[in-house]
């Protein structure tokens, strides 16, 4: 361990740290670095897209460090936090820049968040500053922050962005607050870059710190196994708030010198034309994104032939999705990849058409990381094969949560980070994710993974998506509660449920025992179904029966 120039206790171990630079993995640059390397052999390089407004790296070079000698000028230092609540906006990746340059802290707040998650994220990552809209889809973001200022221990100075500041800072005039020649004091490549909070669906968020050189590794593990790189075009409706956004549209376009194409509502009709007119060649995006630009292109009849990678991941990606899109984007290799907002990069997925079966049926294959499969009580490792907890370690993994409470668990004694997601190895050294650890049902002293059976279910021809969860039950401890969306049309009980999975071979003790027929299912930002939220509801369902 050891102690941060902005205070904070992070994990920290010299050998590894020298085995990454050793390696390439750590370039112990920031992109503030990269940035002034870009700007002095391609000045005139689209480095984001937004809209209609395209922006040159000397455009964002110069506007960053106009707002670096502000936030300097206003007495922030290396180690102090700087926030901002933003949609995908070209302004973003300005911040992100000018935080580089002035060796501050980066705390990206989700817009979706309200007064409890953004008053706890400010005060948790100690910042000094925010930047958010005047408004945002309909939602005020300047009065949300009065709110939340008078709830606030420490105060934060609040810069709004496109609208009336009515009373606090705007950017215009942050900006020309940083008129002037004062020298910037940079960052130190290990020092906390970005405080990023977990989704907190299973109770308080954690803040997860990253250094610049744990980001970048990732970065840098992208271009060695797909070779991104200058003259890459990435689209990215992924928010910038998240980790795939930040790495991909914060980092990425200094790093490797890509042109990110940023959009702010998903709109899968406007995507496809973007796509098509600034000739994209990569995505990076949840399940979410893939399937609705995978639907609107067929129905466009557009097949995107400078598209040559889509990543997938975030929440589950049913095989069929992954051979549908290859089939209709023929010159692109999809693929299910497997990370996290602690170890953002962990298997890389694959690099040829080809192999379209592995990046369909596996979670990618493990890339510029340790990963192990263990037994999810002792820790012991399992045979190949089986299934067990995911732990993992590399270059990109985190420096621990801002909460020292939320470390002590949360690794090994060889300091791999435990996932909390279960596995196995396949074809030696690629990943199939069979769940989560929390979402194991124990039925009679039987460990049941929902996903496998949620796997085979989906191939059901009534089934539209369906979420297993565990439900209590007074015979064998848990059972399993099927929350099902019909397909339009079709029928679906529990008898068929049965005869389908017996029909697949599946044990009798891993079929669903109860069925609650549902229009929609609880889900995150980006996808991800609230298994917490479904557990409740099974709860609350199983207690009105018994009281019945």
């Amino acid at each position: 361990m050891r102690r941060d120039v902005g205070g904070w206790t992070v994990r920290w171990d010299a050998g590894r740290a020298a085995a990454a630079v050793r390696s390439g993995a750590w370039k112990n640059r920031s992109i503030a670095d990269e940035a002034a390397d870009l700007l002095a052999r391609a000045p005139d390089h689209i480095v984001v897209v937004e809209g209609e407004r395209e922006v040159t790296v000397r455009e964002v070079h110069a506007e960053a460090t106009r707002l670096a000698r502000a936030l300097v000028g206003r007495g922030l230092a290396p180690g102090d936090t700087i926030s901002f609540q933003l949609p995908n906006w070209h302004e973003a990746v300005v911040i992100s820049l000018a935080a580089a340059m002035a060796g501050l802290v980066l705390n990206p707040i989700t817009p979706i968040y309200r007064d409890a998650e953004v008053g706890f994220m400010l005060a948790d990552s100690r910042s000094r500053l925010i930047f958010v809209p005047q408004t945002f889809r309909g939602y005020d973001f300047a009065a949300m922050m009065r709110r939340v200022q008078a709830g606030l221990a420490s105060p934060v100075e609040v810069v709004v962005l496109r609208g009336d500041a009515a009373g606090f800072t705007g950017w215009d005039r942050l900006l020309a607050d940083g008129d002037g020649d004062q020298p910037l004091p940079g960052a130190d490549p290990d020092a906390v870059k970005l405080v990023m909070y977990t989704s907190g669906t299973t109770g308080r968020a954690k803040g997860v710190l990253h250094s610049h050189n744990s980001l970048q590794a990732e970065n840098w593990a992208r271009q060695a196994h797909l070779g991104v790189g200058a003259g890459d075009v990435l689209f990215n409706p992924s928010p910038v708030t998240h980790v795939t956004g930040a790495l991909y549209s914060l980092c990425m376009p200094f790093t490797l010198g890509v042109t990110t194409i940023l959009m702010d509502v998903w709109d899968p009709a406007a995507a496809v034309g973007i796509m098509r007119h600034r000739r994209a060649t990569g995505m990076i995006a949840s399940t979410i994104f893939l399937e609705a630009l995978l639907a609107e292109a067929r129905r466009q009849d557009e097949h995107l032939p400078d598209l040559r990678f889509y990543l997938c991941g975030g929440a589950q990606v049913r095989p069929e999705t992954i051979h549908d899109a290859a089939g209709h984007f023929t010159n692109c290799v999809f693929a299910r990849i497997y990370g996290s907002t602690e170890v953002p990069n962990i298997t890389a997925g694959i690099n040829r058409r080809a192999d379209t079966a592995l990046g369909a049926e596996t979670d990618g294959q493990i890339f510029g990381c340790e990963a192990r499969v263990v037994d999810p009580v002792t820790g012991a490792p399992v045979a190949p094969g089986e299934v067990g907890e995911i732990v993992a370690r590399g270059p990109q993994m985190f420096l621990g949560y801002t909460r020292a409470e939320d470390n002590r668990d949360a690794f090994d004694a060889d300091g791999f980070f435990r996932m909390g997601d279960l596995g196995r190895l396949v074809h030696d050294d690629f990943i199939v994710i069979t769940g989560r650890k929390k979402d194991l049902i124990i039925r009679g002293g039987e460990n049941i993974s929902p996903k496998e059976v949620e796997d085979v279910l989906l191939g059901h021809p009534a089934i539209a998506d369906i979420a297993i969860v565990a439900m209590p039950s007074a015979r064998t401890g848990e059972m399993a509660c099927a929350f099902v969306i019909a397909r339009a049309g079709q029928a679906i009980d529990l008898p068929e449920i049965k005869r389908f999975l017996v029909a697949a071979g599946l044990a009798m003790q891993k079929i669903p025992e109860h069925l609650e027929l549902v229009d929609d299912l609880p889900r995150t930002a980006i996808g991800k179904v609230r298994k917490d939220v479904l557990r409740a509801t099974a709860r609350d369902i199983a207690a009105a029966a018994s009281a019945a």
